[in-house]
């Protein structure tokens, strides 16, 4: 592996402030799926965090697939599509089998690794051994908590 990546869900884009969003690790080492950046879009500096999009291609449907096929019927935790809740979720972690795939079929690919606060994201990820953070480890990575940059 030569370096890590990241895959931001809306609960973690939402802890950040505009100036950490805009920070050059951000930049350089974090991706946004389409569908959280649908779910972001009315975050003030949406237009500048889809240049970081992930897209949604043939690849990732095809994760998907096998995304749905880990998720019970009866389990609303991570899509409650009565609720309109955790649309993006899946297509989180099916962009994360997709980029690892990817990495994967070269010699020296990245780690992607998706940060979330939800459980039921991370517990899917962990299912198919994909690593996780929390905006917390994410705080971290970029130098500071992004509840102190908010409240200072």
């Amino acid at each position: 592996m030569m370096g890590h990546r990241y895959l931001l869900d809306n609960n973690v884009l939402a802890r950040l402030t505009p100036e950490q969003r805009s920070m050059p690790f951000v930049q350089e080492h974090c991706r946004i799926p389409s569908e959280v950046l649908h779910e972001a879009r009315f975050l003030p500096d949406a237009d500048v965090l889809a240049e970081l999009e992930y897209r949604t291609t043939g690849g990732v449907l095809r994760q998907l697939q096998l995304v749905m096929e880990r998720v019970r019927v009866d389990d609303v935790r991570l899509v409650n599509l009565y609720s309109g809740q955790g649309n993006a979720d899946p297509m989180l972690v099916a962009c994360a089998l997709d980029a690892v795939r990817e990495a994967d079929e070269g010699l020296f690919g990245d780690e992607w690794v998706i940060v979330s606060n939800d459980e039921a994201v991370l517990g899917l990820a962990h299912q198919f051994l994909i690593t996780t953070l929390t905006s917390d480890d994410l705080d971290a990575l970029l130098g500071g908590r992004s509840d102190e940059a908010k409240s200072g």
